[in-house]
């Protein structure tokens, strides 16, 4: 599942970050000291690397066991000839569980991983908005089968698992990515 947050254009956000070289030491390719409108866009991608780093960083620490590896990022060359994150992704596991309790839970996680950054993506509250819809489906489930407990003396039956649908809105089945495009 997508979850976009952060982009690979500083040109469409300008934000950026970083911690590569200090101004006193910046250079181009060419070995010349940078321009200050050089200087500037280096700044810039220092900045927004480190926006982004800290950005798919909070999905990863909010995932709450859901993610797979570390987070993967897409670069932008700076004038100093460095390479600086403007874009990233986070694996999510998005597929339903094996009860429907156990899809309320990874449900749960998974809004906690897409709002988790401080500044959500439009992606990112999308996802939030799927797995809460995966949530209630759930919930629909428990009570659907508390119901159907009841009217069988406590010995009801267990009802297919019809919120996978849900999950699988996006183009993988039963995995995803939190991909953060931008701000």
């Amino acid at each position: 599942m997508n979850i976009s947050g952060y982009g690979s254009s500083l040109a469409s956000n300008p934000y950026a970050a970083g911690t590569r070289g200090t101004a006193a030491a910046a250079r181009n390719s060419q070995g010349q000291p940078l321009t200050e409108a050089q200087q500037k866009e280096v700044d810039a991608l220092k900045k927004r690397d480190q926006e982004v780093r800290q950005h798919e960083q909070a999905h990863q620490s909010a995932s709450g066991g859901l993610s797979s590896g570390s987070p993967s990022f897409s670069y932008q060359s700076g004038p100093d000839g460095q390479r600086y994150a403007v874009g990233g992704e986070v694996n999510i596991d998005v597929s339903p569980g094996s009860t429907p309790q156990e899809t309320l839970n990874k449900a749960q996680k998974i809004q906690a991983a897409a709002r988790a950054p401080a500044e959500p993506s439009g992606q990112d509250r999308a996802v939030a908005q799927q797995a809460a819809q995966m949530a209630l489906q759930a919930q629909q489930e428990i009570r659907e089968q508390a119901a159907q407990g009841k009217q069988h003396g406590g010995h009801g039956q267990r009802l297919a698992n019809s919120y996978g649908a849900v999950a699988a809105t996006s183009n993988t089945s039963s995995s995803g990515q939190l991909i953060n495009t931008s701000a």
